[in-house]
């Protein structure tokens, strides 16, 4: 199921359309413009990286919206930014 990511904490009216919510199974992702983003995982969350500012926010406002901290991007990508396995 996919449905649009509206803001509710950021102070933004719209997202106008360019993020969407991607629900499967047990599995929440984030979609900004036309990538994944971050995803949510037997409530663990994970960005994927840092792209643009437009996408920061998305990104922080999908893991608000999901009961997960976030207060700045600097905190952001140090709890939640998937680290590469070695």
């Amino acid at each position: 199921m996919e449905s649009y990511l509206k803001p509710i904490f950021d102070s933004r009216q719209s997202f106008y359309l360019k993020a969407t919510i991607i629900q499967e199974n047990n599995i929440i992702k984030l979609k900004s413009y036309n990538t994944i983003v971050a995803t949510i995982k037997d409530d663990k969350a994970t960005i994927s990286g840092i792209y643009s500012a437009t996408t920061t926010r998305h990104q922080k406002e999908f893991l608000k919206q999901n009961n997960f901290k976030v207060t700045s991007t600097e905190q952001l990508i140090k709890d939640y930014l998937k680290k590469e396995e070695v």
